[in-house]
This record gives C-alpha cells, sequence and structure tokens, in this order.
C-alpha cells in the first residue's frame, strides 16, 4: 500500500432515513396478496400431504410476522429528561481495528467518526500487524485531526493477532467507557449515527444495539445491488422483528454499541473461543450479541445508519459469505447451549432452524418427485418466488440515501427476484457447504491477504 498523504478534504459522508407510508404499506398488501394467491394454485397443482401444506402455512405467517413486527419497530428516543441526562452522560469509545485495508477506506471511516453530531469520546484504532503498508500518513493526519476536534485519539500498531485481539487492544487503552462502538475499518458512519445508536441505553435493560449497515458500492455492479437489497432488507425485517422483542442476535459488525460490560466481563471468553479445539476467531459480533443477551435486551436502533465496503468480485463475495456461514453456523450452536430458554430468542432461533429443515426438506422431496420439472408447477413456483422477494424487500421502498437518486433506489429495488434465485441456489448450497466444513472456521482476518475493495469503487 502507497501512502498517498496529503489528501484533499474528505467529502461530507452520505446520509440515510427511513420515511416509511403509503406506498410501502400498498406493495406489502398486493405482494402478499399475490403470494397467497399464486401458493394456493402452486399447492393445488399435485397432491400434496397435510405437512407439506402446513409447512407453507407456518412460512407465510413467519414471513407476515417479521413484516408486521419490523415495520412497528419504533426507533428509540429518550421520553423523560432523566432518560435524557442519562444518555448524555455516556462515555463513548471507538474501538477501530484494521487490517490490509484501503488507506483512503481507512480514513474515510476515521473522518465519518470525526463529524458526527455527538462527538465520540475516544477513538483507539489498532493497526493488526497489515502487511500491505503502515498507515503512517493516516495516523499522523488522524491523530492531527482528533487534536483539532477535541476527541482523545489512540494508535497502535501490534503484531496479527485477529480482529478480537485488536479490538481488546483498543478497550484496553481506553477502559473508561461506558459504551464501545465497534466500527469496521471500511466503513463510514452517517453524521447521526452515534446520536442515534446512544439512545436505546436510556433502558437499563438495553445491553447492546446494531445499527442499520447500507452498501457503500452498492453501484459498482449487479452483485454489489444484490448484496445491497439482501443485507438491507435482513436488518429491517428480520432483525427489526427480533428488535421488537429484544432478541437480535447478530449486531452487524460495521456500526454496533456495547455497554462496557458487555466487553470487559467477557475478554477471556472472547479472545479464547475455540471450534473443536482450534481457535475461533470468525463470527465475533454475533458473539458480543450472545454475551448482551445472556445479561438483557439487544434491539436495532433503525435510524443509526453506516455504509460499508462490499465484495466487488465473486471470489471474495464467496470466502466471505463462506466465512459467515461457518461462524453462524458455530454460533447456533452455542445459542442453543447458552442463550436462556425463557428468553424469546432461544425459541425464534428453534423454530428458524425448524422451519429451514422443513422448508429445505419439501424442497428436495419436490425436486426429487420430479414435481418441479412440469411446466405450469414450475411457472407458478416463479411467481410465488417474485412475490415473496418483492414482499420482503418492500421495506428498502422506505429507505432514503442522500447518494441515491429515485431512480437508482427503484433500481436497486428490481432485483428483488434475483436476490431470491440467488439465495436459493447459489447461497443455500454455499450453506450447506460450509455447514459440512464449519470446522474450517477461520482464526485470522480470512479474506485480507490484500487490498480486495477500494474507496475508489
Amino acid at each position: 500500500m502507497t501512502a498517498r498523504g496529503p489528501w484533499p478534504a474528505t467529502p461530507a459522508a452520505p446520509r440515510a432515513t427511513l420515511r416509511r407510508g403509503g406506498m410501502q404499506t400498498t406493495l406489502v398488501v398486493l405482494s402478499l396478496a399475490l403470494l397467497g394467491y399464486a401458493a394456493m394454485r402452486l399447492v393445488a397443482m399435485f397432491d400434496t400431504p397435510r405437512a407439506v401444506t402446513s409447512i407453507c402455512i407456518a412460512g407465510l405467517v413467519a414471513v407476515a410476522w417479521d413484516l408486521v413486527a419490523g415495520s412497528a419497530n419504533p426507533t428509540f428516543t429518550p421520553r423523560t429528561q432523566a432518560e435524557r441526562d442519562t444518555v448524555d452522560r455516556l462515555r463513548v469509545v471507538a474501538l477501530v481495528p484494521a487490517y490490509n485495508e484501503d488507506d483512503d477506506a481507512l480514513r474515510a471511516c476515521l473522518a465519518s467518526m470525526l463529524r458526527q453530531s455527538r462527538p465520540l469520546d475516544d477513538i483507539c484504532v489498532t493497526d493488526d500487524g497489515s502487511t500491505t503498508g503502515d498507515y503512517a500518513a493516516t495516523r499522523d493526519w488522524f491523530l492531527a485531526e482528533c487534536v483539532r476536534h477535541g476527541v482523545t485519539g489512540h494508535w497502535e500498531r501490534v503484531p496479527n493477532g485477529g480482529k478480537r485481539q485488536a479490538q481488546v487492544v483498543g478497550l484496553r487503552a481506553a477502559p473508561h467507557a461506558d459504551v464501545y462502538l465497534t466500527v469496521d475499518s471500511d466503513t463510514i458512519l452517517d453524521p447521526e449515527a452515534v446520536a442515534q445508536g446512544v439512545q436505546p441505553f436510556a433502558d437499563d435493560r438495553v445491553q447492546a444495539v446494531a445499527g442499520v449497515v447500507l452498501t457503500a458500492n452498492y453501484g459498482e455492479n449487479l452483485l454489489t445491488r444484490i448484496q445491497e437489497l439482501a443485507f438491507t432488507d435482513a436488518q429491517l425485517v428480520t432483525r427489526s422483528a427480533l428488535s421488537r422483542m429484544g432478541s437480535v442476535q447478530v449486531t452487524s459488525g460495521g456500526l454496533a454499541l456495547y455497554r462496557a460490560g458487555v466487553l470487559q466481563d467477557n475478554i477471556d471468553t472472547y479472545l479464547s473461543e475455540t471450534c473443536l479445539g482450534r481457535p475461533m476467531h470468525a463470527s465475533d459480533d454475533s458473539l458480543l450479541a450472545l454475551f448482551a443477551l445472556q445479561c438483557g435486551r439487544v434491539v436495532q436502533q433503525s435510524d443509526a445508519f453506516a455504509f460499508t465496503l462490499m465484495p466487488t468480485s465473486l471470489s471474495h463475495h464467496r470466502r466471505q459469505q463462506l466465512r459467515w456461514m461457518r461462524g453462524s453456523t458455530v454460533r447456533s450452536a452455542w445459542r442453543f447451549r447458552y442463550l436462556p430458554t425463557r428468553r424469546y430468542a432461544f425459541w425464534q432461533h428453534l423454530a428458524k432452524w425448524a422451519l429451514y429443515a422443513a422448508n429445505t426438506g419439501v424442497a428436495l422431496t419436490l425436486l426429487g418427485t420430479g414435481v418441479l420439472t412440469q411446466l405450469p408447477v414450475l411457472a407458478w413456483t416463479a411467481v410465488v418466488v417474485v412475490a415473496f422477494n418483492l414482499l420482503v424487500a418492500t421495506p428498502y421502498l422506505a429507505l432514503r440515501r442522500s447518494d441515491q437518486t429515485v431512480v437508482q433506489r427503484l433500481g436497486v429495488f428490481a432485483v428483488a427476484p434475483l436476490v431470491g434465485l440467488w439465495q436459493m441456489t447459489v447461497l443455500r448450497v454455499l450453506r450447506w457447504y460450509a455447514m459440512a466444513t464449519f470446522v474450517k472456521v477461520t482464526a485470522g482476518w480470512g479474506t485480507r491477504s490484500q487490498v480486495e475493495v477500494t474507496a475508489g469503487s
């Protein structure tokens, strides 16, 4: 990596808001009606066992619940002066691990932190022994900017030990925090991200808050558009529904906040986790969420946004997905073992896997019997897939990004059928492979042997 400083002024960070309205509601109703009708026509075409029909109905009910509960998930705002004072007193420290990151992407990340409407108290950057450069110019710029903004800046370079180790280095540099903000080094924060993200901590029961992470380079190609829609809808539908119950199970590394005790009380476990005797450093965000769920609520603040770089090539996308899927396989076992059975999160997790297994069994049965090779069945199956994916994608229409026009937003929404096809085929097979090979879960960064996505994207 070649240092390029001094740089011109960093452009203002993009902004995002959610504006739910009548258009989204209308599309939800129409898509749900089309989905129900197409599903009934499909089932009527062949003599299905009652169990298959029941599984289809259960799937529709699950989707409807997520949409309704997710859309009803309010943004938390302190209601009393005492709650506002509680939030204002919180000392917030950002932890930024960096390894083989694009110089400009890292600088944009740090600049967005320094421009928060609610200033951070400390920003702790840990260079985890990068092999593509030493960020010397970026470091000097950052420390000077921290002084100018009145923020305490920390910069450490340590031997490579993985993302978790890098985060803990930052934590130990600033142990006085009330709340730790975790951010990926290729992520740009919305100027209101911190101000919005800390609001739920007015409730003493809340132990962690997830933000909404959008794709910064969504316009690069078709793959990044698919990732933008799939990733955003998963947060605005499934995760929003879980937030309603205080049971969010993954707090994305791009933007998440934790009460200090969640990290400080679990450092040894966080650093020493193993899978069948092998060090495991993947799925760190879901492990922190599990720590938080064991002692309180984990919610999503849907007005706290961040923008992150996503893979632009199939090779990078495949490796990222395998890393995530292998980590989630291990984490799922941990949830069954450690989530309190009295909590909604445990039972939702159990129901999710039961429904996934049932749906997979139905699909394989229909393929094996040749039913899905019949042209009318294929046609109505396509209608079901399109209607289903338009339905779960409707929350994207409520999103407003300052770096996106109406036409561009509709262009992303239009790839919804492709998202469904990608998930049903490529990602489903990839998940099966990841589940079968979960022992290969990486102990390192996994996808960062070199700079793979740049800020220029």
